[in-house]
């Protein structure tokens, strides 16, 4: 019989970190999650994970599926590490945080780095996660994501002045670059006792978690499927070869796989996030789950009777004075409206993003692939097929990023020759949902009609932030 072989996939997202105990044919043996405290704002404009929370809930997830994991420790070959992009974290002479890891909604991590002599190291979430697990110095080109003096056809940091002059940040200041499936480091004996992971085990690098996410969905090159990611960040992507492709309706960033990039629609900023915050706000100790609100939500005709969810409860970057709304209350609406008017929402807002890449990219996709959170919902897959008009899948792991994090982890490890090998060997198709035609014709007019509302809010809430603006300065 042949030795079976683990990889540990470490999977840090915006609401939780995941870790999972696969085997080579994409199988989960352990699992573990936590969730993340809650970020906090310590001043306007600025938002952090409180404390050392990203290092916290990776040791308790480690331990946790390590604990549950019941092979053999001595077969886990390695570990892929997947963070949240757009972070920063300000790291001393130690590599100890200067002050808490700042988010991507952080006004500061689009902005150039302000010197400070407290900081010696400027790096991302996985940067700073390699240094506590492996004591090195190194993080992968695939999480320079945003103000970082990057190369992207190179895939290298920048020899442009320059760059460095527009980030704010000096080049000794900037971690040890290596690609995706190349190796960052062995955990330490201190990093072993505190998260279980077997000591000296390898840690190899992935990418950004949307390109970590696309690979473990399986999507590669030219593919005629496009993945809708329903997570906090909700993004549709598409995979390529060209590193200045380049759009106002879409953008381009790493791939997960060296020498690819993906194409990436704008999204929704709090997408699955404001499902989350609906089920909590009814919650108030009864009990009430998504499967609950779906069951309820399921009874509703498409459209929800008229209302509209407007998902700007996180404003988008170019146009920050927009706000979430909910429109066309009329008397008939209860709170499963209001969950099927979100579900509704996030469907509608996507499908307008995905048009415009396709025009954009002069590609066609002929089905999408969901994943994330949002997938494990049933009504959420019908009601895309019918606003898309178009197959939509998922597949047996929801949980993409852990999958492709492992993927990374197989490839480092030589456990699978390449890319394409590891992908066809752990990432299995699950449910398909056709366009059902009575939903297909009822979302016609509703996909209209929901088209129009930026023109008339934009103008409102434009005039409100005026408003508000004088309101201030005569105070």
């Amino acid at each position: 019989m042949n030795t079976p072989r683990y990889v540990v996939a470490i999977d840090g997202g915006s609401q939780s970190t995941k870790v999972l105990v696969v085997d080579e044919a994409g199988t989960i043996h352990a699992s573990a999650q936590r969730r993340l405290r809650p970020t906090e704002s310590p001043s306007p404009g600025h938002v952090v994970h409180p404390d050392d929370d990203l290092w916290d809930s990776m040791v308790e997830a480690c331990r946790e599926a390590l604990g549950r994991f019941e092979g053999d420790p001595r077969h886990i070959v390695g570990a892929g590490l997947c963070t949240i992009r757009f972070c920063r974290a300000l790291l001393d002479e130690d590599g100890g945080l200067v002050e808490p890891v700042l988010s991507w909604m952080d006004q500061r991590v689009s902005r150039p780095h302000e010197q400070d002599a407290r900081v010696r190291y400027v790096t991302t979430s996985s940067g700073y996660l390699t240094r506590r697990l492996t004591g090195e110095r190194r993080d992968s080109v695939g999480n320079q994501q945003g103000m970082w003096p990057v190369d992207q056809e190179r895939w290298r940091w920048s020899d442009d002045p320059d760059a460095y002059v527009r980030t704010g940040m000096r080049a000794e200041q900037l971690l040890e670059l290596v690609q995706p499936g190349e190796l960052l480091g062995r955990v330490t004996a201190e990093a072993g006792a505190a998260t279980g992971l077997p000591i000296g085990l390898a840690v190899y690098a992935t990418a950004n978690d949307k390109a970590v996410e696309a690979l473990g969905s399986g999507l590669r090159d030219d593919d005629p499927a496009v993945l809708l990611s329903l997570g906090t960040y909700v993004a549709a992507m598409a995979v390529g070869h060209d590193a200045n492709a380049t759009d106002e309706r879409y953008w381009t960033n790493f791939a997960a796989e060296p020498g690819r990039y993906l194409y990436e629609s704008h999204g929704i900023r709090r997408g699955m996030w404001t499902v989350s915050w609906w089920r909590d706000l009814l919650d108030a100790g009864q009990g009430i789950t998504d499967d609950d609100l779906n069951a309820g939500a399921g009874d509703i005709a498409p459209g929800s009777d008229g209302l509209f969810a407007v998902l700007d409860w996180l404003a988008p970057g170019v146009a920050t004075h927009r706000r979430g709304a909910l429109l066309g209350f009329d008397g008939r609406q209860g709170r499963f409206h209001v969950h099927r008017a979100i579900l509704e929402g996030i469907a509608l807002t996507m499908r307008g993003h995905v048009d415009a890449m396709e025009a954009a990219l002069g590609r066609r996709f002929e089905s999408v692939i969901v994943s994330g959170g949002g997938s494990r919902s049933d009504l959420m897959m019908r009601i895309l097929a019918a606003v898309f008009e178009r197959p939509v899948r998922r597949n047996r792991l929801t949980d993409a990023a852990g999958m492709g994090a492992a993927i990374s982890a197989f490839v480092g490890a030589g456990v699978h020759s390449s890319w394409g090998e590891s992908v066809a060997a752990t990432v299995h198709g699950a449910d398909r949902f056709e366009p059902e035609p009575e939903w297909v014709r009822a979302y016609g007019p509703v996909r209209e009609a929901y088209s129009l509302l930026p023109r008339h809010l934009d103008a409102l809430f434009l005039e409100w932030q005026a408003i508000a603006a004088r309101a201030s300065e005569e105070r």
